[in-house]
């Protein structure tokens, strides 16, 4: 019995006195454990899930197994049982790849409208969500961004999704997003079909991509895989409806289905605040029928319908499974990738709201020492240094992207990062007060800085930084990471030298002489003394001669005489070698 696993279950977080019971020893003993690891914690404080793993594995508890215990109100799979009475939907389409490929260009031919207009760069940076005919049949289509900093949005976008059409430009061939791309299909369970894009450009080779793809784990229908692969030019609208014609085929062969007769449910796949109308909310229905004046409840927050927008923004009674709308109504902005259900009336809405809160509180706000602390706190002693930032964004899934992007910059333990704050909207005088004080960031991305804010920040040091690029803002704060970074001394070294004479030795000079084995020495260079394997001090190379004459340098295979400075007496002898190098200090990079 003695080797028998003991499970604890944690739902959300537990207190130090409860972890402590559980594994069966005083919080007196837990608590001096924890500050031996440099942890200062009291009898109520609350650990996460993640917290918790840690420390039992710091303090070596064996036969100890946590398990989350699951009392979120949320389901994390979206896609529910369906009935006898389920009816066909239209397939919902992801459309990934890496950067400059032409997803969105494959998009704006498809719709007949241009969609990238406003996004800064020319690059996707929000998800977007549309829909078309093709044979008097729709199709939805997630347009995802592209860059790796948006991975979690793009992951989001994958679980949404029945198929994914992977575009690969023919002259550039599979990219690091493209793989990623790929992986998060297959892990969403999703259909793929890869559009073979850019067979109009020079420099196109088809049978390479696919080769390609194949190396990447997606086998070509031609090859005897069960990949689609169709060539186009998005730009030219070459064989797009050969790709239109594989989505529905591929839908038919999935026998895709939701049922109507249920209250509405689906996915929230944005979410911004614009003046006058208040909160603005993308979502996918993925069952029931959405209506306007309908109460529907998304993580913590609800809505009566207020108004209901199709994506090209013309009003939509109802909207079935598979529809992207647009709606407003919303109390307080839900999260990207909340579930959201419809409720009957405002009072159940309001309840289910507050449930949600408590459920999210319990599994993550309500843990006052998080797993990320946990490991900054048993790093204290390595000097690492902190850069602390507070994220603006005109969205909540830019805001969720920046900070995944920001945690995904490596700085090797030597900066840890702290996020200060998030919200949504222009940089308010709230944001200047927090970041006073501390050397705090404020990263504004797509947002306004007001001039009397943007004065404000001068006057009280405070560091505001706007950015409509996400690349730009990324790199903006890896140089100021690396600034924070102490410089490191870097040697490197140039030559080696056999002594073969001694003519001098004084306190602080030598005057020797012998043969260069390799490299080069002139004046200036620094030098390590050895005999045999030990390392007897250092030396400074103060002139060079040749044939008794004073030259530049001495090289590989030449012999000639050193005068050399010495900090303290040393002594060399014949047989003895000098390393030579140069030692300067560089600023760290990450």
């Amino acid at each position: 019995m003695e080797n028998q696993e003991k499970v604890i279950q944690i739902a959300g977080s537990i207190t130090v006195d409860e972890l402590a019971e559980a594994l069966g020893l005083s919080v007196t003993t837990l608590i001096g454990e924890l500050f031996k690891e440099g942890i200062v914690a009291t009898i109520n404080q609350r650990l996460d899930f993640d917290t918790a793993s840690i420390i039992i594995d710091e303090l070596g508890i064996k036969n100890v197994r946590l398990m989350r215990k699951n009392t979120s109100t949320q389901t994390q799979d979206v896609r529910r049982e369906l009935s006898d009475k389920a009816v066909s939907r239209p397939p919902v389409v992801a459309v990934m790849g890496h950067v400059d490929h032409g997803k969105t260009t494959l998009l704006d031919t498809l719709l007949h409208k241009k969609t990238v207009e406003d996004e800064a760069g020319g690059i996707t940076q929000h998800i977007s969500a549309y829909q078309l005919e093709h044979d008097g049949r729709k199709i939805t289509f997630l347009d995802t961004p592209g860059h790796e900093a948006f991975a979690a949005i793009r992951q989001h976008g994958a679980m949404l999704t029945d198929i994914v059409v992977i575009v690969v430009a023919a002259d550039d061939g599979v990219k690091p997003q493209t793989v990623e791309a790929i992986k998060f299909a297959q892990s969403a369970n999703a259909k793929i079909i890869v559009a073979i894009n850019k067979i109009d450009r020079e420099g196109a080779d088809i049978p390479r991509t696919m080769a390609d793809l194949a190396q990447n784990g997606l086998q070509p229908e031609e090859w005897g895989g069960d990949v689609t692969m169709v060539p186009i030019s998005a730009k030219q609208g070459d064989n797009l409806d050969k790709l239109l014609d594989m989505i529905l085929l591929t839908a038919d062969l999935e026998e895709l289905k939701a049922d109507v007769n249920i209250p509405a449910e689906g996915l929230v796949i944005e979410s911004h605040m614009e003046v006058g109308k208040g909160s603005v909310v993308n979502l996918l229905v993925t069952g029931g029928e959405l209506k306007v004046g309908e109460f529907i409840v998304a993580g913590n927050s609800y809505a009566k319908v207020r108004t209901m927008l199709d994506f090209r923004g013309k009003p939509k009674g109802k909207a079935g499974p598979s529809t992207p709308v647009t709606i407003t109504g919303f109390k307080e902005l839900p999260n990207f990738g909340d579930q959201f259900i419809e409720v009957p009336d405002e009072k159940t809405a309001r309840k289910q709201a507050l449930l949600n809160a408590q459920g999210i509180a319990d599994a993550s706000a309500s843990a006052n020492v998080t797993s990320s602390d946990l490991l900054r706190m048993m790093n204290v002693a390595d000097n690492s240094k902190m850069f602390n930032v507070i994220i603006k964004g005109d969205v909540l899934g830019s805001v969720t992207s920046v900070v995944d992007s920001l945690k995904m910059i490596d700085t090797k333990g030597e900066v840890t990062l702290n996020i200060v704050a998030t919200g949504v909207g222009d940089v308010t005088e709230n944001d200047v007060y927090m970041a006073v004080g501390d050397n705090t960031v404020i990263y504004g991305f797509n947002v306004n800085v007001p001039t009397n804010i943007a004065k404000m920040a001068a006057r009280d040091g405070v560091s505001v930084r706007n950015y409509k690029v996400i690349y730009e803002l990324l790199d903006d704060a890896k140089h100021s990471m690396e600034e924070l970074l102490d410089a490191e001394v870097v040697e490197e070294e140039v030559g080696e030298m056999k002594i073969k004479g001694v003519f001098r030795t004084e306190r602080t000079a030598i005057i020797a002489g012998g043969e260069i084995l390799r490299g080069r020495v002139g004046a200036g260079a620094l030098g390590k003394v050895y005999r045999d394997k030990k390392e007897l001090g250092e030396v400074e190379v103060e002139s060079v001669q040749k044939e008794k004459i004073d030259a530049k340098e001495l090289v590989e295979g030449e012999t000639g005489g050193i005068a050399f400075k010495t900090e303290k007496k040393l002594v060399m002898e014949v047989g003895d070698r000098v390393k030579f190098f140069t030692r300067e200090m560089k600023k760290k990079t990450l």
